[in-house]
C-alpha cells in the first residue's frame, strides 16, 4: 500500500517511534494524520509541527470506549480509516509472577485489549469497503523474550499472536495486517528499560537504533504489505535460531542473563 493521499490513525504519537511515524507519515504525502496520545498537548504541538491534515486527538490505550471515540472523531473529521497503526504501549513492571495484578491489568489494556478493540471497531467498515490496514506495534519482545520482565514479554507475545491471527483471517478479503517489531530504539522507554544489567545486554544485543529507523522501516514494510516488520534485521536471526534448537536458545539466554548480572555487582 502507497502512503500518498491515505487517512492513517496513529496511537501513542505524541512522542518516540509514535512521533518518527506520524513526521514520515506527513512527509509521505498522506491525506491526513491523526495524532492520538494522552498527552494531549504534545499530541498538539506534534500535529502543529506537520501541517495541514494533523489533528491532534486525546486518548486513553487502555479504555474501549477511548478507542472508539478516536475513530469516531478521525473519521467524522477525515472520512474513512486507511491504516490504523495502534503504537501506544507500556513497559510494565520488572520482575515476574510477584508483580501485581494492576500491572499486569494495565499492560494487558494497553498492550493486547487496545488492538483488540482498534480491530473490533475498525473491521466492520474495512470488510464492507474491501479494503483496510490494521497494524500493531509490538516488540522483539514477543518474538524472543523481555528477560527483565515477565509483564511486558506476555503481552507482547500475545500482541504478536493478536496480528497473526487477523493477517491469516482477513487478508483474502482485503484487510491488510502488519506487526511492528523493533528491539532496542532509543526512546524513554528503553531509558527505563536499560536500568536493569540482564535488560540492558539483552536489549543492545542487535544495537540501539533511532525511532526515524523504524519510520523507515515501517513505511518500507507497508509498501511490501509485509506482516513482519523487523527494524533490527538480526532479530530475523534469533527467531531462527530460537526456532530451530529451542533447548540452545534458553541456554544461550540462562549464559546471557547469569554474565550481565554478575557483571553488574
Amino acid at each position: 500500500m502507497e502512503l500518498t493521499d491515505r487517512h492513517i490513525v496513529v496511537t501513542g504519537a505524541a512522542g518516540g517511534i509514535g512521533r518518527a511515524l506520524v513526521r514520515r507519515f506527513a512527509a509521505e504525502g498522506a491525506r491526513a494524520v491523526v495524532v492520538a496520545d494522552r498527552e494531549l498537548e504534545g499530541a498538539r504541538a506534534l500535529a502543529d509541527e506537520v501541517g495541514a491534515g494533523a489533528l491532534a486527538v486525546g486518548f486513553d490505550a487502555g479504555r474501549e470506549s477511548s478507542v472508539r471515540e478516536l475513530i469516531a472523531t478521525a473519521s467524522e473529521a477525515n472520512g474513512a480509516i486507511d491504516i490504523f497503526l495502534s503504537n501506544a504501549g507500556v513497559g510494565g513492571m520488572g520482575g515476574g509472577p510477584e508483580v501485581p495484578d494492576e500491572s499486569w491489568d494495565e499492560a494487558w489494556r494497553v498492550n493486547v485489549m487496545a488492538h483488540v478493540w482498534a480491530s473490533r471497531a475498525l473491521l466492520p467498515q474495512m470488510l464492507e469497503r474491501g479494503e483496510g490496514y490494521l497494524i500493531n506495534t509490538a516488540s522483539a519482545a514477543g518474538l524472543l523474550t523481555q528477560v527483565s520482565s515477565l509483564v511486558y514479554s506476555v503481552t507482547k507475545h500475545a500482541a504478536v499472536s493478536l496480528a497473526e491471527w487477523l493477517a491469516i483471517e482477513y487478508v483474502e478479503q482485503g484487510v491488510r495486517v502488519s506487526c511492528i517489531c523493533p528491539q532496542g530504539v532509543r526512546t524513554p522507554m528503553l531509558e527505563r528499560g536499560m536500568q536493569e544489567a540482564a535488560a540492558a545486554a539483552a536489549l543492545s544485543a542487535g544495537g540501539l537504533i533511532e525511532p526515524e529507523d523504524v519510520a523507515d522501516a515501517v513505511v518500507a514494510g507497508i509498501r511490501d504489505e509485509r506482516f513482519l516488520i523487523l527494524p533490527h534485521e538480526n532479530v530475523a536471526q534469533f527467531m531462527a535460531r530460537k526456532g530451530t534448537d529451542p533447548e540452545r536458545w534458553i541456554k544461550g539466554m540462562r549464559r546471557l542473563v547469569r554474565e550481565a548480572r554478575s557483571d553488574d555487582r
